[in-house]
């Protein structure tokens, strides 16, 4: 098996494999919260990774708290206030050769027909773009979106993020990458917008399977969202796996069946369509990328499919981290 592709493996946010830690403050502005705590709990965080050995990973789109509220103006120093804290922070995870990620709130939509609503999502990209910057981050370190806005006309969608996407300060710009949607905007629309913006694009492998009217096969949707990325960055894409288990959910009294939707996230991920896919990545030969694995269990989730593939395709293990 070729060994010029390695892949890392990642989580996003909460970890579920060790207690006490916590990716953010998370309290309420009436209780003052502040940068400097969330750093504080990253840096808890950065020493259960390295024990673990995972050198990749999605932090709290809400590090600085009320960061950009336009009623809360007390918070909107918090980058400048933590400076020192931050670049601490960096180059902790240099050190341990960490790569992380932002995935800002779904209010961030530049595709959207709000005028106001895309300069709030303007601005929320700045905020997280000189977040990283102070954190002394290379331009691996993304911040992922989604196009945003659609409603009934995509088009018109795509045309309005393009515009947006554009109009960004190039500090912010090359920051931001874009993803594939689960209901509206197909890995083909995403394509279509990298080509307007250079924006690239992370493909997610379940948002595919559940919106790819063009039938793109996965591995040739993996080549296309591969190439968009510049030769000296590291490409990443997301994977999870659908829910399957039925859900007994309890309200007013009366228990009622919630059946699984291919939308949802599972616990755990499948590991042998995770471990075809790898070896189909491998085999073609493609580009080193990393991925994101969007699972409810969180590290726990990794872990184990680090586990299986150890036990189930040992030979892939051996480019998997």
């Amino acid at each position: 098996m070729p060994n010029q592709t390695r892949i890392r493996l990642g989580f996003p946010v909460k970890v579920l494999g060790a207690s006490g830690l916590r990716s953010h403050d998370s309290r309420r502005w009436q209780n003052s919260p502040h940068l400097s705590v969330s750093l504080a709990y990253l840096r808890d965080i950065f020493l259960y990774l390295e024990s673990r050995d995972i050198r990749f990973y999605r932090m709290a789109g809400q590090l600085a708290p009320y960061l950009t509220h336009p009623d809360l103006p007390a918070f909107h120093n918090q980058l400048d206030e933590c400076s020192t804290e931050l670049a601490a922070i960096g180059d902790l995870a240099r050190q341990q050769r960490m790569r992380l990620t932002l995935h800002p709130g779904f209010f961030v939509q530049l595709g959207h027909p709000d005028p106001a609503l895309v300069a709030r999502s303007g601005q929320e990209l700045a905020a997280a773009a000189t977040l990283l910057d102070g954190m002394g981050l290379d331009l691996s370190s993304v911040i992922v979106i989604h196009v945003g806005g659609g409603h009934a006309d995509v088009p018109a969608a795509r045309d309005r993020f393009a515009r947006a996407a554009n109009l960004l300060p190039e500090s912010v710009r090359r920051r931001v990458a874009l993803e594939n949607g689960d209901q509206q905007f197909s890995l083909q629309d995403v394509l279509w917008a990298h080509r307007q913006t250079g924006i690239p694009v992370v493909l997610d492998t379940l948002h595919h399977r559940c919106h790819n009217p063009d039938e793109i096969p996965m591995l040739d949707g993996l080549k296309l969202a591969l190439a968009t990325w510049p030769a000296d960055r590291r490409p990443k894409i997301h994977c999870s796996s659908p829910r399957t288990a039925v859900r007994t959910l309890h309200r007013n009294g009366e228990a009622r069946i919630q059946m699984p939707l291919p939308r949802q996230h599972s616990d755990f991920l499948h590991p042998f369509e995770v471990i075809d896919l790898l070896q189909a990545a491998i085999s073609a030969g493609l580009r080193p990328f990393d991925v994101m694995l969007e699972a409810k269990a969180k590290d726990v989730a990794l872990l184990r499919l680090r586990e299986q593939i150890r036990n189930y395709a040992p030979k892939l293990s051996r480019c998997v981290q």
